[in-house]
């Protein structure tokens, strides 16, 4: 089993490579679509102190970028989190948000958010058995609310929430 740690600044281009990997693209050239945009430099710059690596003698198994923050003192944001397609399924994920509930409630957290994109079933499912509620949006695609142009137009999302530390 892959061990976890916290990320470091110096983790950036292999979670980038990793997230081009497993998604079944090739990086590309600068201003490309796909991982490089939602995975700048910056979140390691300033956030990897509450980001997480899981990794064997081989390299990167799972990562999860998360950060508290700096508007409301009680939450928590998980912004990406990639797991190699050949470990999918045995616990990765699950237990990146786990670790991740856990340190967020010690440093004072209570509630932890997250999205996903329309018509990702999979991500949907993860998210509701990590205890995630669905916060309703403006729009419905496949039976799920959905906030419209959430992230810009045309980036309609998922928008999730769960409460974490004391009694959860």
């Amino acid at each position: 089993m892959p061990m976890m740690r916290r990320a470091r600044v110096s983790d950036h281009r292999a979670l980038v490579e990793c997230a081009h990997r497993w998604a079944g693209r090739s990086p590309g050239p600068a201003g490309s679509r796909g991982p490089s945009l939602v995975l700048p430099r910056l979140f390691l710059q300033f956030f990897a102190g509450t980001s997480l690596v899981a990794e064997d003698s081989t390299g990167v198994k799972a990562f999860l970028i998360g950060l508290h923050s700096a508007d409301s003192e009680e939450v928590a944001y998980i912004h990406f989190v990639g797991v190699d397609p050949v470990l999918r399924g045995r616990g990765l994920a699950r237990g990146l948000y786990t670790a991740f509930f856990e340190r967020a409630a010690e440093a004072g957290r209570r509630e932890v958010r997250a999205v996903a994109a329309p018509g990702d079933g999979a991500a949907v499912a993860f998210h509701r058995a990590m205890g995630f509620g669905v916060v309703e949006g403006d729009h419905e695609v496949e039976g799920v609310s959905v906030h419209r142009d959430h992230d810009g137009p045309g980036q309609d999302r998922v928008c999730f929430r769960r409460t974490i530390g004391a009694g959860t």
